[in-house]
């Protein structure tokens, strides 16, 4: 017990750039903040080689100006929160070698004194090459995964409208769910408005009823019979408000991913090959795209990637905005699909332990 325990005190004594060449001699180590930032460039650069800055644009560009006059080329910086984004961004601007480091990984890595600072323990194994950059698309790809992301938060909201819709119409026992399949179709929307508007005559709610829809207005008539609570249907209003809004800036929101993928550059000609037929998919909520979505993914990738099994429109847009069309990132389709988590996860892990017992040559 002795042994072990002297074993592992050792092993946390050890240090894991020992014995190693430096690779990046101009580097500099960022511990990101939502407030301030502290910065740590190579010893004999600076008379204070650890500076505090703040989170301010003007900030930003100072510590910029002051990394250029250490001779800085190369930095990092962990991937906390979002706070690096901006701080990412006017550092590129100037030129540098920016680099975003899992924490996961510096945590596991042995050596670390507690008398150091995090930026001197980022910018001593940086220098060493002991951090791995994680991956970010370019800024058109980013550009369009804001854009799907905002309109996925508008589709969960939606959603969040339709449930309050119905909570309203069970417990003024309006059955109009068994009989209607979705009451945020035509149907549904079309009485749900003449109820808000103070319509209480089944008879007449149920002359909404659209050819497709298989119950009978009798039927439809028997489901809006209810008792009418006043602060029910004040709920009911407002939900009904909220879920067309959205449903205006869910339309708004494909507009302008529509205009980012026509931004984009072809890498087929439409004139020489012929673009699928329009097929306008629906996400993982039922809600549609208002353009021709597959046609759009094709003439920016070169391929219909809806051939692929099991992945659809909106499988393949989502792919597309978190990754990119470059693939020279990853060596193989092995890496590729370790990456974002398409292996089943026992898999995956054995494929990290792997990489980890095995790293590919450079």
């Amino acid at each position: 017990m002795a042994k072990q325990r002297g074993k592992r005190k050792k092993d946390a004594k050890a240090d894991a750039t020992e014995g190693l060449p430096p690779l990046n001699l101009h580097a500099a180590g960022i511990d990101v903040g939502s407030a301030e930032h502290y910065v740590a460039v190579p010893s004999g650069r600076d008379a204070e080689p650890v500076r505090k800055f703040g989170s301010f644009t003007a900030d930003l560009h100072r510590m910029a100006r002051w990394l250029k006059d250490c001779r800085i080329t190369t930095v990092v910086m962990q991937s906390t929160g979002v706070y690096w984004v901006a701080l990412h961004d006017v550092l590129e601007s100037h030129g540098f070698e920016v680099n975003v480091a899992n924490a996961r990984h510096t945590k596991t890595l042995p050596g670390r004194k507690t008398d150091v600072q995090e930026c001197q323990w980022l910018q001593k194994l940086h220098t060493f090459g002991l951090l791995n950059n994680s991956f970010r698309p370019p800024e058109e790809i980013r550009t369009l995964r804001g854009y799907l992301r905002q309109r996925e938060n508008l589709v969960a909201a939606a959603a969040t409208c339709i449930q309050h819709m119905q909570k309203a119409l069970t417990e003024m026992n309006i059955q109009l769910a068994n009989v209607i399949s979705d009451i945020s179709g035509t149907t549904g929307l079309a009485i749900l408005s003449d109820i808000v508007r103070g319509e209480r005559d089944p008879y007449k709610l149920a002359m909404h009823k659209h050819s497709r829809i298989r119950a009978s207005r009798q039927e439809i008539a028997r489901s809006l019979e209810g008792t009418w609570r006043q602060e029910l249907l004040f709920v009911l209003e407002q939900s009904l408000d909220l879920y067309q809004t959205y449903q205006q800036k869910i339309q708004t929101c494909d507009e302008r991913i529509d205009g980012q993928l026509r931004s984009m550059e072809p890498r087929i000609d439409p004139m020489s090959e012929p673009i699928p037929e329009p097929r306008r998919g629906k996400d993982a909520r039922g809600h549609q795209s208002g353009f021709d979505l597959r046609g759009q993914l094709y003439r920016i990738t070169g391929v219909d990637l809806t051939r692929i099994d099991g992945i659809e429109v909106q499988n393949a847009q989502t792919i597309v905005s978190e990754v990119g069309v470059d693939m020279s990132r990853w060596k193989t389709e092995k890496h590729f699909a370790s990456w974002p988590r398409f292996v089943p996860r026992q898999s995956h892990q054995r494929w990290q332990s792997a990489q980890a017992r095995y790293p590919a040559r450079s």
